[in-house]
This record gives C-alpha cells, structure tokens and sequence, in this order.
C-alpha cells in the first residue's frame, strides 16, 4: 500500500509538471514564437525532467519492473540535453527545435506519466490509453530525438569556443577533460541507440498490446 501510495502520488505529480511545460510551450508559440518557449518553460522543465532521476532509484530497490538499462540511458541523454546544453548554453535556447524538443518531450510524459498513475491508483488504465502509452511513441520519439541530436550540434561551436566544463593540464589531479570531444561522444551514441532503442519500444508495445487483447 505504501508503494501504491508513493508511486501514485509520483506520477501524478510529475504529470502536472510537464501539463505545465506543454500549456505554457504552446502558449508561448502562439503568442511570441518559438524563440521565447525556453524562458517560458525553463523551470517546470527542469523540475520536471530532474524529477526522473528517482525512476532510477526506483528501478534499482525493485520499486518498479522497468530495467535499469533502459530506463538510465534515456533520462541521461534527457538531462544532458536539460542542463548540459539548454541550460548551459544560452545561444541554442532561441532555436525552433526547442520547441519540437519541448512539445515532443511533454506529451510523450503526460500520456506516459497519466498512465502509470491510472494503473498505480486504480490497478488498471483505460484501454485507450494503454494504446496511446505504447504507439505514441512511433511520432513523438523521432521527432524528439532529431530536436535533441540537432540542439547538441547546434552548441558544439559554442561549447568548443567557450571551454565551458573542460578541464585543462597541468593541474594538480593530473587529469584532462573535454567538453566538446564528450558532446561528439554523446552524438556517435545517438546513432547505434536510437534505432536499438526505437526497436525495444517496438518490443514492448507488441508485448502490451498482445497482454491486453488475451485479457
């Protein structure tokens, strides 16, 4: 029952956190244009998006069956895109991926949240929504991660000319770190992980939808 409670009371207030990002991404856009939508969204996004870090957490005491090799390399790409590019990096936030960026990430977490929360709450979803919770992510996952590989390489200039988080010799661990070479890293991850991560959702959703029509 704890469980249930905890879980429950997780979902639901992460959903309203990213119903905030999207009302106030696409109230921006119709109001100003998607040069504004980063001010706009900055904190609920943040708050939101950090919020995730607890869904690994949560897979490693058991309190969730989702694996942690799954679940970790897409809040980490999540959260280096949230504060190691849009917050680091002011001269991308005005780009019009931003937008797509936002508005993908925001409804894939509003149905995908909303939905954990049906099932923690009342033990089951709506079968309408089981099929928006895995087929959503046929549109919004490509388009998401198309806005999130065009935004770094979008900062690589601005990264490499700002040395911003690099670390340079001689210093006193003997150790060197670079930023820009750590972001070209993380772009070459995107081309084997994205397909091999569109094929597990595939997976899963054949796996969910095949459950649902047994039951």
């Amino acid at each position: 029952m704890v469980r249930r409670v905890y879980l429950t009371l997780y979902n639901w207030i992460v959903f309203a956190g990213w119903a905030q990002v999207l009302y106030f991404a696409v109230k921006t856009l119709r109001e100003t244009g998607y040069e504004n939508v980063y001010d706009a969204v900055e904190k609920p996004l943040q708050l939101a998006q950090t919020a995730a870090v607890l869904e690994i957490l949560h897979g490693l005491v058991g309190l969730v069956r989702s694996p942690v090799s799954a679940t970790l390399p897409q809040i980490g790409s999540r959260l280096f895109l949230t504060w190691g590019i849009l917050y680091s990096f002011p001269e991308v936030r005005s780009h019009f991926l931003v937008t797509s960026l936002v508005i993908s990430w925001s409804i894939t977490e509003i149905i995908r949240y909303s939905f954990f929360g049906f099932k923690e709450a009342l033990g089951f979803a709506p079968s309408w929504h089981l099929w928006l919770r895995y087929s959503s992510f046929s549109l919004l996952y490509p388009t998401g991660i198309t806005s999130e590989v065009g935004l770094i390489y979008l900062a690589l200039p601005h990264i490499k000319t700002s040395e911003m988080y690099s670390v340079r010799m001689p210093n006193t661990l003997n150790f060197s770190f670079d930023y820009f070479y750590a972001a070209i890293v993380v772009l070459a991850i995107y081309v084997p992980g994205s397909p091999h991560m569109y094929r597990y959702m595939l997976g899963q959703r054949k796996r969910a939808l095949s459950k649902s029509k047994r039951e």
